[in-house]
């Protein structure tokens, strides 16, 4: 008989639930590193979306073709048509209307990686995939999770068109939205192939320390919150309208921050009510990690554990400086794509964290911050 509810519960439990074997038979090393190469490819991807935006390239592209899209322009006459192909575009007729031939090229060549970049993704995993699958390499609960990981890549293609989309026809920016689910999509993803990599790279036993554990879970959620503010700052451009730190302008709240009616608009269409929404996050996952470093000195924990308290610290660290710097000096490209950056290995860190704190693989010791 059919129990309602019952499908949503194996599938929780299949993402909640540590890959469980046997500490004598480890896994395919080969596995292992396809998995994290496709991490660092997925990492890639971000970065350079992130210039993409940054850059104004985004639309430059205006068709999608998954499989003619692999040729770039070739020759003089190729380039032609994807400019004049361009030229029809709500960005070009509002926004770039004195763009030559020479400039377009740049935008489009940022653009043209980008989504190069995913066809890669797709046949690293999809190749590799075939073959553990075809030499019977992967146990049920891992062939589970890799055909949901197909899943999230197939979505994540899809939700970058829709994103695309929404800045072709008359308005000539993406929806920031859009951005921002796209955004966001990437880093589960990432996050998801990552644990499911650890998983088969470590055993998982006991927690050593519940409190610790449930702390640096809830600083993975404020993160993820915190990142999707990230996006909805860049696609609004919120990051321009108060370039002061650690207040804004002469005030720690600034004025017009519910303009907005309905209230609730100003949450997610407000650029000033976003922006302070993204600096106050900032100062609360600072918070959540001084509460983390208090009850790490009363913790016993492996040597492999405080070592990645320690990563947690320094990119907690360099990513609160990188966002300060960012917003003093008005968002330029390579600091807004560093601190991007940060924000992915902030989410690495902290995913690494919360996993090493469930694993027991070294002898226990009182060490809280041994060396990297």
């Amino acid at each position: 008989m059919h129990c309602p509810g019952r499908g949503a519960e194996e599938f929780q439990f299949l993402i909640m639930t540590p890959l469980i074997r046997k500490d004598s038979a480890m896994p395919d090393k080969r596995i292992v590193w396809w998995l994290l190469s496709g991490c660092l490819l997925i990492f890639l991807m971000v970065v350079i979306g992130g210039i993409t935006r940054l850059t104004g390239s985004g639309l430059s592209i205006t068709e999608w073709n998954v499989i003619m899209g692999i040729i770039p322009p070739l020759n003089a006459h190729d380039w032609h048509i994807a400019f004049a192909k361009y030229q029809l575009s709500p960005q070009f007729q509002k926004v770039n209307s004195g763009m030559i031939l020479e400039e377009f090229k740049s935008i489009f060549m940022w653009e043209y990686i980008h989504r190069l970049i995913g066809r890669l993704i797709g046949m690293v995993f999809l190749l590799p995939f075939c073959w553990f699958l075809f030499t019977r390499r992967l146990d049920k609960p891992l062939l589970l999770r890799l055909l949901l990981l197909f899943g999230l890549g197939g979505l994540q293609g899809f939700l970058g068109w829709y994103m695309v989309s929404s800045g072709l026809i008359n308005n000539p920016h993406v929806s920031h939205y859009r951005l921002a689910i796209h955004l966001i999509t990437a880093f589960v993803t990432f996050g998801f192939v990552f644990y499911t990599a650890q998983d088969l790279r470590y055993p998982r036993a006991s927690v050593s320390n519940p409190v610790l554990k449930q702390i640096t879970t809830f600083i993975l959620s404020v993160l993820v919150l915190q990142i999707v503010y990230g996006a909805l700052v860049a696609g609004l451009h919120a990051g321009l309208v108060y370039n002061t730190f650690p207040r804004m302008g002469e005030h720690w709240i600034a004025s017009g921050i519910f303009n907005l009616t309905p209230v609730w608009r100003n949450l997610t269409e407000n650029m000033i009510c976003v922006q302070f929404i993204h600096r106050s996050m900032a100062w609360l996952i600072v918070l959540l990690s001084i509460v983390f470093l208090i009850q790490l000195r009363k913790a016993a924990l492996t040597h492999a554990q405080g070592r990645a308290a320690t990563i947690f610290i320094a990119a907690l660290f360099i990513q609160f400086l990188l966002g300060m710097l960012t917003l003093l000096y008005y968002v330029p490209v390579p600091l807004a794509v560093l601190h991007q950056s940060g924000a992915f290995a902030l989410f690495t860190a902290v995913l690494y964290l919360r996993h090493r704190l469930g694993s027991s693989s070294v002898p226990a010791n009182r060490s809280s911050f041994p060396p990297i």
